[in-house]
């Protein structure tokens, strides 16, 4: 698989080896000719997944997983998109498995698959604003509320003094204030 790789694609794919899997790194353009090369020419006729990875600060990786059953051959196929155009064309007309993870991967990271046939949120509720599988993406959770009645440690009814409160890192200062 590995030399097939490189005999099609040169310098413009990087291949690395982990743990048995094979990992392709092409350019977005080379993204369709990639997996179209996967299914007919390498036998990864099974989609497995396709996901984001969040690489800060400047873009994104996305990576899918195609699998050979015959000869047992594992290949991640991964490209990279920039953070200020996330747009990346869609696998499904190669593998239609990738309909709903291209769904997913638009909604949690704002991957835009441009020409997949019904790109809307598949998980999070209506009037959902943002992505919550970005680094930069600030989770409520994350924010500092206090607990009625609680008391910071030092607190006291006697007057002593207490800790400083901060906010959780990430989370900016005038976050819930207002």
């Amino acid at each position: 698989m590995r030399d097939r790789l490189l005999d099609r694609y040169g310098s413009r794919a990087e291949l690395t080896e982990s743990f048995g899997e094979l990992t392709a790194d092409v350019g977005p353009q080379d993204w369709l000719d990639l997996l179209t090369f996967a299914r007919d020419d390498l036998g990864c006729v099974f989609f497995d997944w396709l996901t984001g990875v969040d690489d800060p600060p400047d873009g994104f990786h996305v990576v899918a997983h195609v699998y050979d059953p015959v000869a047992g051959g594992h290949l991640l196929a991964r490209t990279r998109v920039l953070r200020a155009d996330p747009r990346l064309p869609s696998a499904t007309g190669v593998y239609r498995g990738a309909d709903w993870h291209e769904r997913e991967t638009f909604e949690m990271f704002g991957v835009v698959f441009e020409g997949h046939p019904h790109l809307v949120p598949l998980l999070l509720p209506d009037g959902f604003e943002g992505h919550p599988l970005r680094k930069d993406f600030v989770l409520a959770a994350r924010v500092a509320r206090p607990w009625p009645g609680a008391k910071e440690p030092g607190e006291s009814d006697q007057g002593s003094p207490s800790r400083r409160k901060t906010l959780p890192p990430g989370v900016p200062g005038d976050w819930g204030r207002g």
